[in-house]
């Protein structure tokens, strides 16, 4: 969003009634879908200072970087969490099933995804500004930024699953990783205790600090699969 309006910005400064523009701009009353950013394109366009062309270019390079937005604009956590991301990870592997006892006489509801007898938990998060106070979306940040962010990855109950799918979010990425139970349990920022008298229940928080020592566990969306079948393997190993 910044680098569009520093974009549109430069622009304006072209117009011969810039000052005057900006006053306008200044005082402008937005009501969905008008507001800063269609006023802004319109009059660039009206005046000629931006061509089509140049605004089909600027509306791909916004979509390109913020292919993800959406994601941040789910508020409710279950939402997120289950919806989403089991949607997301189901259609990039079809073969995940939902549990049930007849795949699982012991099923509990404890886990998220069934695969050759490999009992799946997905865990998601988003990176946001950790240091801003404003929705999600306003403070979802891309890939190359800087910025602070944590990912706390919570609820985590290593005793209960074979592996671990992580997903993290960026406005313009999506990130993988996936670990065996074991892995998790003796990671040495997996907190155990994350509520009082959940026994085996703990968190995990990834951090800029923190994020390239799970660089090992990370893969592409396409080798999900037999990245689990890896992670099984170790868990049995183990």
């Amino acid at each position: 969003m910044e680098q569009l309006r520093k974009q549109l910005q430069t622009l304006w400064e072209t117009l011969e009634d810039a000052d005057e523009a900006k006053s306008r701009l200044a005082s402008l009353v937005s009501v969905y879908p008008f507001n800063e950013f269609e006023f802004m394109i319109s009059t660039l366009l009206g005046r000629q200072k931006l061509t089509l062309d140049d605004y089909y270019e600027l509306r791909d390079e916004y979509i390109a970087r913020n292919l993800y937005l959406y994601v941040f604009e789910i508020g409710v956590p279950r939402g997120f969490g289950e919806a989403w991301a089991q949607g997301h990870l189901k259609a990039l592997v079809p073969e995940l099933s939902k549990p049930s006892k007849k795949l699982d006489p012991n099923y509990a509801g404890e886990y998220d995804f069934f695969l050759n007898n490999i009992r799946i938990e997905v865990k998601a998060s988003r990176a946001v500004d950790f240091e801003r106070e404003e929705p999600l979306y306003v403070k979802a940040l891309a890939s190359d930024s800087v910025r602070p962010f944590d990912m706390n990855f919570q609820q985590v109950k290593p005793a209960c699953c074979d592996v671990f799918i992580w997903l993290a979010v960026w406005r313009d990425t999506i990130r993988y990783w996936v670990l065996s139970s074991k892995e998790v349990e003796t990671n040495r920022y997996f907190s155990k205790g994350q509520h009082r008298g959940n026994v085996g229940e703990g968190q995990l928080h990834v951090t800029r600090d923190n994020i390239n020592e799970f660089e090992k566990y990370e893969v592409q969306s396409t080798s999900l699969k037999q990245a689990i079948l890896n992670a099984y393997q170790r868990q049995k190993s183990s």
